[in-house]
């Protein structure tokens, strides 16, 4: 799980890096809200798979999906 968050955060970093000059998308990316609190249910779909197979698989749907909807912070900032 290390290295998933170590990617997950990287990612921010990353993109904070490649706009050194755009301050309003880091202030956007913020405190990266979304990937913190998708490592905790990824966590708690680990732990729950010993216990109930569906919740655990729901708790990754609920990732999933909350991946797919675009953050409107990042995209307001983009777009002023």
């Amino acid at each position: 799980m290390g290295e998933e968050r170590r990617a997950l955060f990287g990612v921010a970093g990353r993109i904070r890096e490649s706009e050194p000059e755009n301050p309003q998308l880091a202030a956007a990316i913020g405190n990266d809200f979304k990937g913190k609190i998708s490592i905790v249910i990824y966590a708690a779909a680990i732990a729950l798979v010993f216990v109930h197979t569906l919740l655990s698989c729901a708790l990754y749907a609920v990732v999933a999906i909350t991946w797919l909807i675009p953050d409107r912070r990042i995209e307001k900032s983009l777009h002023h």
